[in-house]
């Protein structure tokens, strides 16, 4: 199910675009380790999902019995 990653993906932009005329912002320790593990955690979305999409690695389980439900009404 490649397009539940492309929509995943295009959510993560979507974020990313309203958090990033923020972030220059941030003053505090606090708040530098928040966005710092905030785009830690988006960029470890995005790679995820790339290599879904790109299909290095498995879908994910839900994904997966939605496939073979599908492969097997073919025969």
């Amino acid at each position: 199910m490649r397009h539940y990653a492309i929509l995943r993906l295009l959510l993560a932009g979507f974020l990313l675009y309203f958090a990033w005329p923020v972030i220059p912002y941030a003053n505090t320790v606090p708040e530098m380790i928040f966005w710092g593990g905030w785009l830690g955690f988006l960029i470890l979305v995005v790679g995820a999902n790339l290599a879904t999409f790109l299909q290095m690695t498995k879908p994910p389980i839900m994904e997966q019995q939605e496939q073979e439900r599908r492969h097997s009404h073919n025969y």
